[in-house]
């Protein structure tokens, strides 16, 4: 399976404003290669290259999340089918919230955000590249009640 390691703690995938830079997204699939690395992104995927960026970086084994802020969002990445989704659900860190979205896709609440016993590095969820659950983060931090209000539509 090799190494897992988390790219991007926060900011998304190298390139300027909405376009991915492929070259430099080929570039970390390369070093990549052995080891289970995965991250996430907000870059929007109504841009064609960004699609195939996306596409072929999971393809190769590095795994790209989308990242919607709302459920309806959700379904339209994952009816994409480029890449797995991670989704902002309006539910305090800490507290378990399954749910699906309005089309019926599975959304499951990250473990490591209610259970103080399971790490990214336990989990590996996010890592999964052919999933078909969304994983769901619950909205936190400074910005909480921002993020549950933008997860709300």
């Amino acid at each position: 399976m090799g190494q897992p390691w988390r790219h991007n703690q926060a900011g998304d995938l190298p390139g300027d404003g909405d376009a991915i830079d492929a070259a430099k997204l080929s570039a970390l699939v390369n070093a990549n290669r052995g080891k289970l690395g995965w991250t996430y992104t907000h870059k929007p995927m109504d841009i064609a290259r960004n699609r195939k960026a996306v596409a072929d970086a999971n393809a190769d084994g590095f795994v790209v999340n989308l990242s919607a802020d709302t459920l309806a969002e959700a379904d339209t990445l994952a009816a994409l089918n480029v890449g797995p989704v991670v989704v902002v659900l309006d539910a305090q860190e800490g507290t378990k919230a399954d749910t699906v979205t309005p089309e019926g896709r599975r959304v499951v609440t990250c473990p490591a955000t209610y259970r103080d016993d399971v790490r990214c590095s336990d989990c590996l969820l996010c890592a999964r590249a052919k999933r078909t659950t969304i994983v769901g983060f619950p909205a936190h931090g400074t910005y909480r009640k921002a993020a549950a209000a933008v997860a709300r539509g």
